[in-house]
Protein backbone atom coordinates (compact mmCIF):
# COMPACT_ATOMS: atom_id res chain seq x y z
CA UNK A 1 0.00 0.00 0.00
CA UNK A 2 2.88 2.48 1.36
CA UNK A 3 4.77 1.70 -2.34
CA UNK A 4 1.45 2.53 -4.49
CA UNK A 5 0.99 5.92 -2.64
CA UNK A 6 4.43 6.82 -3.06
CA UNK A 7 4.29 5.93 -6.62
CA UNK A 8 1.28 7.78 -7.29
CA UNK A 9 2.95 10.83 -5.09
CA UNK A 10 6.08 10.89 -7.46
CA UNK A 11 3.55 10.17 -11.04
CA UNK A 12 1.99 13.25 -10.09
CA UNK A 13 4.55 15.28 -9.01
CA UNK A 14 6.35 14.74 -12.49
CA UNK A 15 3.44 15.35 -14.53
CA UNK A 16 2.11 18.20 -12.67
CA UNK A 17 3.81 20.90 -14.82
CA UNK A 18 2.78 19.65 -18.37
CA UNK A 19 -0.48 19.10 -17.24
CA UNK A 20 -0.45 22.77 -15.53
CA UNK A 21 0.77 24.46 -18.62
CA UNK A 22 -1.96 22.45 -20.89
CA UNK A 23 -4.80 23.97 -18.51
CA UNK A 24 -3.05 27.29 -18.62
CA UNK A 25 -2.63 27.48 -22.16
CA UNK A 26 -6.55 26.40 -23.14
CA UNK A 27 -8.98 28.40 -20.88
CA UNK A 28 -11.71 26.22 -21.76
CA UNK A 29 -10.47 23.32 -20.01
CA UNK A 30 -10.91 25.49 -16.78
CA UNK A 31 -14.47 26.21 -17.52
CA UNK A 32 -15.06 22.62 -18.58
CA UNK A 33 -13.34 21.44 -15.34
CA UNK A 34 -15.45 23.84 -13.23
CA UNK A 35 -19.03 22.76 -15.24
CA UNK A 36 -18.12 19.80 -14.19
CA UNK A 37 -17.66 20.11 -10.23
CA UNK A 38 -20.52 21.88 -10.91
CA UNK A 39 -22.65 19.28 -12.58
CA UNK A 40 -21.19 16.82 -9.67
CA UNK A 41 -22.56 19.17 -6.80
CA UNK A 42 -26.02 19.20 -8.04
CA UNK A 43 -26.39 15.78 -8.63
CA UNK A 44 -25.20 15.33 -4.90
CA UNK A 45 -27.40 17.79 -3.37
CA UNK A 46 -30.32 16.28 -5.34
CA UNK A 47 -29.33 12.73 -3.90
CA UNK A 48 -29.62 14.63 -0.62
CA UNK A 49 -32.68 16.04 -1.57
CA UNK A 50 -34.09 12.10 -2.19
CA UNK A 51 -34.26 13.16 -5.83
CA UNK A 52 -32.82 10.29 -8.00
CA UNK A 53 -30.53 11.30 -11.16
CA UNK A 54 -29.73 8.29 -12.99
CA UNK A 55 -25.88 8.09 -13.19
CA UNK A 56 -25.94 7.16 -17.22
CA UNK A 57 -27.18 10.95 -17.91
CA UNK A 58 -24.18 12.33 -16.07
CA UNK A 59 -21.83 10.29 -17.66
CA UNK A 60 -23.17 10.91 -21.24
CA UNK A 61 -23.12 14.99 -20.45
CA UNK A 62 -19.30 14.77 -19.21
CA UNK A 63 -18.60 12.30 -21.95
CA UNK A 64 -20.14 14.56 -24.67
CA UNK A 65 -18.90 18.03 -23.15
CA UNK A 66 -15.30 16.50 -23.47
CA UNK A 67 -15.70 15.11 -26.99
CA UNK A 68 -17.02 18.75 -27.90
CA UNK A 69 -14.19 20.41 -26.08
CA UNK A 70 -11.33 17.74 -27.99
CA UNK A 71 -13.18 19.06 -31.10
CA UNK A 72 -13.04 22.34 -30.25
CA UNK A 73 -9.19 22.09 -29.51
CA UNK A 74 -8.51 20.14 -32.27
CA UNK A 75 -9.89 22.87 -34.82
CA UNK A 76 -8.05 25.41 -32.48
CA UNK A 77 -5.15 24.31 -33.17
CA UNK A 78 -3.66 26.83 -35.71
CA UNK A 79 -4.98 29.83 -33.96
CA UNK A 80 -3.23 31.06 -30.44
CA UNK A 81 -4.83 29.89 -27.80
CA UNK A 82 -6.51 33.22 -25.62
CA UNK A 83 -3.79 34.36 -23.31
CA UNK A 84 -5.52 35.41 -19.64
CA UNK A 85 -3.74 38.23 -17.00
CA UNK A 86 -2.83 36.59 -13.97
CA UNK A 87 -3.29 39.75 -11.97
CA UNK A 88 -5.00 42.97 -11.92
CA UNK A 89 -2.90 45.94 -13.12
CA UNK A 90 -3.32 49.13 -12.02
CA UNK A 91 -4.30 51.36 -14.59
CA UNK A 92 -3.25 54.75 -12.66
Amino acid sequence: MVAAIVIAVLGDDVRRKSVGEFVDQHPTVKMLALSFLILIGVALVGEAGDLHIPKGYIYFAMAFSVLVEMLNLRLRRRVAPVQLRRHMEETE
